[in-house]
């Protein structure tokens, strides 16, 4: 089925999928993508990292099923990527994919990509302070999390706890420009008609979800997807910058955990960071939270008026 035109000096049309990890939105993506001539712009913040494939749950060629997918695989795990970045890239993908007269669907659960991408918020162009970061590097994750709980409550409540790089990004930003925008700022000026579907299974199955996902990954050869990294030249450092399952996997591959221990790490960081990803995009009233693919399709036909 092929996307209606989209008409000259009116707002593009964009269905955003979002959710927290392991709510089924890369399949809900690709079904729609399918049934509606779309291509899917990816906002997931390891994602976009190279040779990060299964530690992150990254959609493979076959699950692609023919659906031409941007923003993965664009960027050096060894540098950071920001926020910027990813919205200089994924407007660039936008452009492409109406040229192409193909509907855009962006899948992701990464909030702050997707609201700085969509027009829900205007995030800050905040140079680094290179004085400033040396500092902060001294200080460890917990420290840095009650400095930014001071300086920034709002951006502390979403943030992962253990994520120094970001932390610290955090801080530098609320030193600079005092707190950050909610995510609501700015709504009714984004470039774009927007329709907004998100997953939230119940908690139980959300668990479960993660707990069946992790075991999956781990068969597939994620501990040795990470020792691939570092052979690469990736540091166990820079490893557990990316927070998450790397932070865990960097551990586990220096002996400092056992294998039962990272499985627990995996699965309770997991759940706490689908937790922060729900209660971010709770805020934003205009998701319709769907119960299937068949709800979204039909929402998603209604919004294109096809």
């Amino acid at each position: 089925m092929k996307p209606p035109q989209q008409a000259q000096g009116k707002k593009p049309k964009i269905i955003a999928i979002v959710g927290p990890t392991a709510s089924g939105k890369s399949s809900l993506g690709i079904y729609l993508a399918k049934k509606l001539n779309g291509e899917i712009i990816s906002a997931d913040s390891r994602q976009v990292y190279k040779g990060l494939d299964i530690g992150t749950g990254k959609v493979t060629k076959k699950e692609m099923q023919g659906v031409k997918h941007h923003l993965l695989s664009v960027a050096s795990p060894k540098k950071q990527f920001t926020v910027d970045d990813f919205v200089r890239l994924a407007e660039r993908a936008h452009s492409n994919i109406l040229q192409n007269d193909r509907m855009i669907i962006v899948v992701g659960g990464t909030g702050l990509y997707v609201d700085a991408l969509l027009g829900r918020m205007a995030y800050p162009n905040v140079p680094p302070n290179k004085k400033l970061r040396e500092q902060l590097e001294q200080r460890t994750a917990k420290q840095l999390l009650a400095q930014l709980q001071k300086l920034d409550p709002r951006r502390a409540a979403n943030i992962e706890p253990d994520h120094k790089r970001r932390l610290i990004r955090a801080i530098e930003i609320a030193k600079a420009v005092g707190r950050s925008p909610a995510p609501s700022d700015g709504a009714g000026q984004s470039p774009y008609n927007v329709l907004w579907l998100g997953l939230s299974p119940a908690p139980e199955k959300l668990k479960k979800n993660i707990r069946m996902r992790l075991f999956a990954r781990i068969r597939t050869g994620m501990i040795a997807e990470a020792k691939k990294l570092h052979a690469a030249g990736l540091s166990y450092k820079r490893m557990e910058e990316l927070g998450l399952e790397y932070r865990s996997l960097a551990r586990y591959l220096q002996n400092k955990i056992s294998k039962d221990e990272l499985k627990k790490e995996i699965t309770q960081g997991n759940w706490q960071y689908a937790k922060r990803q729900s209660k971010w995009f709770k805020r934003n009233k205009a998701i319709h939270w769907v119960r299937g693919k068949a709800e979204a399709l039909f929402l998603s036909k209604k919004f294109l008026k096809l």
